[in-house]
């Protein structure tokens, strides 16, 4: 039988005769059966790609929840905006707005007005003023609001007067602290469309029975617009809800 003579290598270290081209076995790279080896040089990208796919997906979730809760403050707060729930009552609670030099703007004398008729009706015995006063005023808020009040026919004994409160959240809480000082368990709120669905809210989780009355509309110059009321009142309610304001 005759001899195979062995092959020599070349300069490369390769056997004579083999293809130097030819790629290594990529059987181990295969998955072709029980106790084959994945590709583990994939697996990386792949990891990465679930990942993007994981942000991207609960970015969605986020955005869409957070459009979904504006939506529904934005419909709570046009309901409240629009339905006068005036009816009778412990005591017409009328919140503050800009006073000048101790004379009401166009918007708090609208509130008051309205908080007047509601006086006038028999809705409550009791009106109370709400609103302090901005750095270096002479009057705050509640005061202009309560002498407007008396110089308009009701009793100075049937007027409350609140006068340190600095927003609209604030006043809430002093209306609450009001009403449990003197028994009131029934309130009509008298603000700004856009306030009263927040000021029910805040007043109505300290356990008052809430009913919402918005005062007329009026112009007033350097107002904000209908959106920018709608807007941060959205925010203001949010923030709320989280304790962050």
């Amino acid at each position: 039988m005759p001899l195979e003579r062995p092959r020599r290598k070349n300069g490369t270290g390769s056997v004579a005769g083999s293809n130097p081209d030819r790629e290594p076995d990529r059987d181990l790279d295969r998955v072709s059966g029980p106790g084959a080896v994945p590709d583990l040089r994939r697996r990386p990208g792949l990891i990465a790609s679930a990942v993007r796919f994981l942000l991207l997906y609960f970015f969605a979730i986020a955005v869409l929840s957070g459009l979904g809760w504006c939506i529904w403050v934005y419909v709570q707060i046009e309901h409240y905006a629009y339905e006068d729930q005036a009816a009778p009552a412990d005591v017409i609670c009328v919140f503050g707005a800009a006073e000048y030099a101790g004379r009401p703007s166009p918007v708090l004398r609208a509130r008051l007005d309205h908080a007047l008729a509601l006086y006038e009706h028999g809705i409550a015995p009791i009106v109370i003023t709400t609103g302090g006063s901005a750095p270096g005023d002479a009057f705050s808020e509640g005061q202009v609001g309560a002498t407007y009040l008396e110089a308009n026919g009701v009793p100075e004994k049937a007027i409350i007067a609140e006068t340190q409160s600095r927003d609209t959240e604030e006043q809430a809480l002093r209306v609450v602290a009001i009403a449990r000082t003197n028994g009131f368990q029934r309130i009509v709120i008298v603000s700004d469309p856009a306030h009263l669905f927040r000021i029910r809210e805040i007043c109505a989780h300290d356990g008052l029975a809430v009913l919402t009355s918005p005062r007329a509309q009026v112009a007033a110059v350097g107002s904000v617009s209908e959106w920018q009321q709608v807007w941060h009142e959205i925010l203001s309610y949010t923030l709320w809800r989280l304790h962050l304001h």
